[in-house]
């Protein structure tokens, strides 16, 4: 059996990688540890409204831009 290197895959490459193979832990674990990496999300408190959201602009401008990116994928 081929061993796949984690470290030269993509976060998508990745992503959808553990999503078809929920067993694989090493994989996973991979997939955590790119996340870390890469940094790319936004820290906020939980909230406890919808109208908290509204406490945090830079995190409704990002699920904008990225919902925006999504929907230009083919």
């Amino acid at each position: 059996m081929n061993q796949l290197n984690f470290q030269k895959m993509s976060q998508k490459e990745l992503h959808d990688y553990v999503l078809a193979h929920r067993e694989d832990s090493e994989a996973f674990y991979a997939y955590v540890d790119k996340l870390h990496a890469e940094g790319n999300w936004i820290e906020m408190p939980a909230l406890m409204s919808e109208q908290d959201l509204d406490n945090h602009p830079e995190f409704l401008e990002h699920i904008r831009n990225s919902s925006q990116s999504q929907d230009n994928v083919v």
